[in-house]
């Protein structure tokens, strides 16, 4: 059939079934992205004839004698359209995978339909911003452009943002011509249906039989060794519990065989030929039973000491006991007592680029891995070491990675892709699908938290107690890290001289738990926060006065519990900076100003609430970053620092401090980032790091680059670049040095951990950010539907590097939170199998379900981060859901102690409520 594609004619000859979104991408089209293939989230919308449709659900046959205009054809080549570079200037992106999308379903409104914006765009989600600079770019008002060039503190776009507004700025399997060799195979896994099974046979011979189908893979053909999926610079951090393929599956999803074929239609045709049988097992579910005697065991066959488990005999991947004082007798004593129990839900990352990894053998034979991974060169140390290879024998490397919130902390693909390239011999790519993101790979951890607070009457807290059970689920990766953190900072917030916790992460047979944004720290801050609230009501106090009595302060000690040996933290946590102080007084002050009106009708209640959190700058044990500067030939500088750009805008502000230490200007500067060969060593982007320590090492290397330019007497700016001298102040023409272009230098190693290595720098110490969030809702009291009404968030972030790019990075922490608080749960039936099985169902925050929020910025700058910024991007989320739960109940008078606080769950509060208040009256008469 013919049609045009971006203005040019075309003849193709789509296959029965196909889908518009798919012939396009065969088609080169890589604007065009995936994030669901369901129609739900808008990533792959196109203009059909000037209407948006989304592509993933548009038969491809349907296109037949119609013009196609994706966002690379919105506008002639080289120039924007107009909504194109609203979003520029707006900064309207962070990952920028759904932006393509956007653009196109914005580009098509009419002035009519821009009046009620948010309806038309609730069909295409974003999982980054928050959506208040969504709205800014399109509702068709002017913008002042951004600046593309600047020092730190200027707000400035971000460096690939033509890139991104017309979907040019490539993906992890957004591939050009010459990226991979040619013979491309494609996988596809076949998974568990039961939640705790052994194979017992398995035949794969008809699937082997398939024309084009080139290996399939079972537990026969895994390497024997164990590993975890979760990556951290000391890979002893984790339970090394997980095979590649295992013949014992321990949750619904569970690989059990892969197959490699010429398409993935072929792979997934040899996936229903291959025959299983199953001996089913007995399955835990339930972590309350977890550890109870008599429940059924995941790794009994595990050694507890090689494989570091704390019990495999009772599920019990890790524990923590440890108390400082007498809490029971500072109870006994208080003035006020609170106490109850609150229970967080499995939230799915909801990343729109999904997992997805190509791997293939270079020239020199060496294993090469394209992933979207935040974490590149833990992937190919744990890659080399699964498989067998010197770690010189193993590249990976990360385009711009469409989003990752702590998911793509994992390596979660890269293993199978590696292990089917060295099979075959051939270039080999896997994509995970929407459904595989929300039945089979990492959560955020449930939790269960009791909190027991006891206080005097003036408001003073005498006892603080936190019970904790996190549910692991099938394997140990990342929980016994998330379990030591969910109770460090949060209970460290607070002085009192007896603090209590008790905390245990238990295997269940449930799809694996993993890093997620705040680490653990959102489930407790959610119990702690609500529970304050409580008891600043039993006292009579104002919550905000309530806090500021109590909060650490500098000259404090960061007291969680008695012996870092029992947490397996050492603090390493100093006061670089203090604006917890500030950032409750802005609050304060904002909350009750402005907002979206009261809803009319006598059922709605308003009320307020806020909520406050503290977050170490940099994970413990040690994050490392190598980074290098050196002058090219031609009059640029090559930037090299190890870490991935998914939306967390580290490539924007290491930019930045490049031009602030250099000199120079963006135009000027060439990033190689993300890739194993670029540098030495990055421990990832994760833990808000990629700024604050790679952003440090680069600053140290661009510093000395500059003063090595200076002492040589030559620089980059004038009329031809390789003749300036770099100045204090400014740039002026001087002789030219050849040797220039041998200049290169290194960072100094900048780790998270203890300064007592030789070598490290001051970016060694861990300081502390703080953030606090208010809250005013209305809640209908008939159907338990709560709006958001006035949102306020006020960060300590020390030096702001690039204020619309951090606003940004607040808003979507607390438009996620606030998914996470409403909205959001991965719901299983009563088996283990999974009733969330798209983002139908799943229900991520759209932009009809927002308010914009007001991001306000203490007036700090910390000792510790580079340029005296601190660290953002995981912060904003945690204190969301208290101040959400507390402003529910100032409004409705209900408290709500289990996530996600649905209009179902605050309808039958409500209910309750009325019932109990019933049943009191009749009793008094």
């Amino acid at each position: 059939m013919r049609l045009s594609v971006d203005g040019v004619a075309a003849e193709v000859d789509p296959r029965p079934g196909q889908c518009l979104r798919t012939l396009l991408r065969e088609g080169g089209c890589t604007s065009v992205k995936k994030g669901c293939d369901t129609g739900d989230c808008g990533a792959c919308t196109v203009l059909v004839d000037g209407a948006a449709v989304h592509s993933c659900l548009y038969p491809a046959l349907r296109a037949a004698g119609r013009e196609v205009t994706t966002a690379a054809g919105l506008a002639p080549a080289g120039e924007l359209h107009p909504v194109a570079q609203r979003f520029v200037d707006a900064a309207g992106f962070q990952c920028g995978f759904c932006t393509p999308g956007m653009v196109v379903t914005a580009a098509a409104l009419d002035e009519q339909q821009r009046a009620d914006l948010d309806e038309h765009l609730k069909g295409n989600l974003c999982r980054c911003t928050g959506y208040r600079s969504v709205r800014e770019a399109a509702d068709g008002a002017e913008l002042e452009p951004l600046p593309r060039s600047g020092p730190v503190g200027c707000a400035v776009s971000a460096p690939a943002a033509h890139r991104v507004v017309t979907g040019t700025e490539p993906y992890t399997l957004d591939l050009a011509d010459g990226d991979v060799p040619p013979g491309l195979l494609h996988a596809a896994v076949l998974r568990s249906p039961h939640a705790h099974a052994r194979v017992t046979a398995i035949d794969t011979s008809a699937a082997e039989a398939l024309e084009g189908v080139h290996l399939v893979l079972t537990h026969r053909d895994s390497p024997p060794v164990l590993f975890s999926t979760g990556r951290h610079e000391d890979r002893l951090d984790d339970p090394d519990d997980t095979l590649v393929l295992d013949p014992v599956l321990r949750h619904h999803g569970q690989r059990v065989a892969v197959a490699v074929a010429e398409s993935v239609a072929l792979a997934e045709e040899a996936l229903r030929r291959v025959v299983v049988r199953y001996e089913v097992l007995p399955a835990v579910l339930d972590p309350q039973l977890a550890t109870a005697p008599g429940a059924p065991l995941l790794h009994a066959d595990k050694d507890a000491a090689a494989s570091r488990i704390a019990d495999p005999g009772r599920n019990l991947v890790a524990e923590l006991h440890s108390e400082v004082g007498d809490v029971a007798g500072a109870l006994a004593r208080a003035h006020a007592v609170v106490e109850g129990t609150w229970r967080t839900q499995r939230v799915s990352h909801v990343a729109l680029e999904t997992h997805a990894a190509v791997g293939w053998l270079d020239d020199g034979g060496r294993l090469v891995v394209r992933s979207s991974t935040q974490v590149p060169f833990l992937v190919r140390d744990e890659l080399a070491r699964v498989l067998g290879l010197g770690r010189d024998r193993v590249r990976v490397l990360a385009a711009r990675v469409g989003g990752g919130f702590g998911g793509k902390q994992e390596m979660l693909t890269e293993d199978l892709v590696g292990l089917a390239v060295l099979r075959t011999g051939r270039p080999v790519q896997y994509e995970t699908t929407r459904r595989e993101a929300l039945t089979a790979l990492p959560t955020r951890h449930p939790m269960d938290v009791r909190v027991r607070l006891g206080a005097r009457a003036d408001g003073t807290l005498t006892a603080l107690a936190v019970d904790l059970l996190s549910d692991a689920g099938a394997y140990g990766n990342h929980s016994p890290g998330v379990m030591f953190h969910s109770v460090h900072e949060s209970v460290a917030t607070y002085r009192c001289a007896n603090k209590r916790v008790d905390a245990r992460a238990v295997y269940t047979n449930s799809v694996p738990s993993g890093a997620f944004r705040g680490y653990g720290l959102g489930q407790v801050v959610f119990a702690l926060e609500s529970a304050l609230d409580e008891l600043a009501r039993e006292l009579g106090l104002d919550p905000f006065e309530l806090r500021r009595r109590n909060v650490v302060v500098p000259g404090d000690r960061f007291v969680a519990t008695s012996d870092p040996a029992l947490t397996g933290v050492d603090d390493g946590l100093r006061f670089g900076s203090y604006g917890l102080d500030q950032c409750l007084d802005l609050v304060q002050r904002e909350l009750p100003l402005g907002g979206e009106p009261v809803p009319e009708g006598p059922r709605w209640r308003t009320g307020s609430g806020i909520a406050l959190s503290m977050i170490a700058t940099v994970p413990p044990r040690g994050h490392f970053a190598d980074a290098s500067a050196r002058l090219l030939p031609d009059g640029t500088w090559e930037l090299a620092v190890g870490t991935a750009e998914f939306g967390n805008g580290t490539t924007t502000v290491h930019t930045q401090i490049a031009v602030q230490a250099l000199g120079t200007t963006a135009d000027r500067l060439r990033l190689r980032q993300a890739d194993t060969d670029a540098t030495s060593h990055d421990t990832g982007a994760f833990g808000s790091a990629g700024s604050v320590v790679a952003g440090r090492a680069l600053l140290t290397a661009c510093e000395r680059l500059a003063a090595r330019v200076r002492d040589l007497g030559a620089g980059l700016l004038g009329a031809d670049p390789r003749t300036a001298v770099l100045e204090p102040g400014g740039v002026r023409c001087g002789r030219r040095l050849a040797a220039l272009a041998d200049v290169h230098d290194h960072a100094l190693r900048t780790t998270g951990a203890a300064p007592s290595a030789e070598g490290r720098d001051d970016a060694a110490l861990r300081s502390v950010a703080f953030n606090v969030q208010g809250f005013r809702v209305a809640v209908d009291t008939g159907t338990g539907e709560v709006r958001l009404l006035r949102s306020v968030h006020a960060v300590d972030a020390g030096t702001v590097l690039n204020p619309v790019q951090l606003r940004g990075q607040v808003e979507g922490g607390v438009a996620q939170a606030v998914g996470s608080a409403l909205f959001e749960e991965v719901r299983r039936n009563p088996d283990g199998s999974p009733l969330t099985v798209s983002l139908r169902e799943y229900r991520a925050p759209r932009i009809t379900d927002l308010c914009d929020t007001l991001v306000l910025f203490a007036d700090t700058y910390d000792e510790v981060g580079p340029l005296g910024a601190k660290s953002m991007s995981e912060a904003p989320y945690n204190p969301v859901a208290p101040a959400l739960a507390n402003a529910v109940f100032d409004a409705a008078g209900v408290r709500l102690r289990e996530l996600p606080m649905s209009a179902d769950r605050v309808w039958r509060a409500l209910r309750e409520q009325r019932g109990a208040q019933g049943a009191v009256g009749t009793a008094r008469l």
